[in-house]
């Protein structure tokens, strides 16, 4: 390999980097509007944090949802998993949530990224927030098929089938399978659980959601507040 070849590889790296540092400052405002309200109105502690992108951040009903449970939702706009990664110092870290439930994937999958690319961001998301956390538990809402993302229902199958494996590989990490209800008797998306753009749900779709959730945060999210305060120093 020239030097000349060398050069020209670390030049298409580099801008890589750059556009890809570029993609996640994009959200910015989303995540300063995050600590300005944190700032005006403190999240509860050891509450259950809802992260990830379009279908969290319009998942209104979290609160009534989930009774007995403290949560905060994070979502925001169409972003990535790596973009969650990214800000998780700034959204995750601080909270010291009780647990954890993400979605995201679809945007990626969308925007050109590979099943086994989607697959490995979640794991580095994982390796993220366990810095800070290492026995915080983790759910993965499955990628859900999309009337408007029809076209990508094998790639959202295929990484849906990887992160599934990978999970069941970790300690504390949970795969929640939303997809078998979100499909009809032909194995396709079921246009009766979303609003008019066919991408994001309506309360139907979140009601299949929250029949996956709810018995992972009763076995995960009580018991990891309950070793908390075990673990808490006394008075």
């Amino acid at each position: 390999m020239t030097r000349l070849t060398i050069l020209l590889l670390l030049l298409v790296f580099s801008c890589g980097a750059v556009a890809k540092e570029s993609d996640h400052a994009k959200w910015n405002a989303d995540i300063q509007a995050f600590e300005a309200s944190d700032k005006s109105q403190p999240p509860p502690a050891n509450a259950v944090l809802f992260i990830g992108s379009s279908s969290i951040r319009f998942w209104k009903t979290l609160g009534t949802d989930f009774p007995g449970y403290r949560v905060i939702n994070r979502g925001f706009g169409g972003s990535d998993l790596d973009d969650a990664t990214a800000f998780a110092d700034r959204i995750v870290t601080p909270y010291r949530p009780a647990a954890l439930v993400m979605y995201a994937g679809d945007n990626d999958l969308q925007g050109g990224d590979s099943p086994e690319q989607v697959r490995d961001d979640f794991a580095a998301f994982v390796g993220k927030v366990r810095q800070s956390q290492p026995d915080l538990p983790i759910a993965f809402i499955a990628i859900k098929p999309s009337v408007a993302r029809a076209a990508l229902l094998p790639n959202i199958l295929r990484a849906d089938q990887l992160i599934r494996a990978w999970a069941m590989t970790q300690k504390n990490v949970a795969f929640l399978d939303v997809v078998p209800a979100m499909l009809d008797a032909q194995g396709q998306p079921r246009p009766d659980l979303f609003i008019e753009d066919g991408l994001h749900m309506n309360a139907k779709g979140y009601a299949l959601w929250v029949a996956q959730v709810t018995p992972w945060l009763a076995e995960h999210a009580m018991r990891a507040e309950d070793k908390r305060r075990q673990n808490a120093p006394t008075p």
